[in-house]
């Protein structure tokens, strides 16, 4: 009975997932697509509890959907209707490009299902009890990949004092 329950909620988390996802890229309105793309950062979120991935559901759930997905939500109330979509009308060859990646993905996605079907995947490497946890990501972004996360950090700082100055400009433009 619990095998079946968790097949159950696997299944409904991936047909909720591409639902989802398909929502995102077919709604005209920017506000629904924001609105379904929480909806499928929280079905991701699912899955990744039945991988036994605790601590990347919790920081999909805070991380993208709380936090980036309110960023999102702002903009796009911030934007109104002068937003314009930046492909909407683009060049033929941009589209005939975003088709074929998006075959070429599904036929990996495909090939990878047949091949693990048929049994020629290789059984997965042992894993230690501690991968994934808080701690050893912790610890490898102090130790290891130092270097990496202070950049990460520098980045988003400049990030965050451009969108400060930007707002400033803008609402400088607005008051003359």
């Amino acid at each position: 009975m619990e095998e079946f329950l968790v097949w159950a909620i696997w299944l409904v988390a991936a047909l909720s997932c591409i639902a989802t996802g398909v929502a995102v890229i077919s709604f005209t309105n920017p506000f629904y697509s924001a609105l379904a793309l929480i909806g499928n950062l929280a079905s991701l979120a699912a899955l990744f509890l039945l991988a036994s991935a605790e601590f990347v559901a919790a920081a999909q759930i805070l991380v993208y959907a709380g936090a980036v997905m309110v960023m999102f939500l702002f903009v796009i109330a911030y934007l109104g209707g002068r937003a314009d979509a930046p492909w909407a009308g683009g060049p033929r060859w941009l589209q005939l490009g975003a088709f074929i990646v998006g075959a070429a993905l599904l036929m990996e996605v495909i090939v990878a299902v047949v091949t693990k079907a048929n049994g020629d995947l290789s059984d997965s490497g042992e894993i230690s009890r501690s991968f994934g946890s808080p701690a050893e990501i912790g610890r490898l972004f102090l130790t290891d990949h130092l270097l990496a996360f202070e950049i990460t950090s520098i980045v988003l700082l400049v990030a965050a004092v451009a969108g400060v100055v930007l707002g400033m400009k803008s609402s400088a433009e607005d008051d003359a």
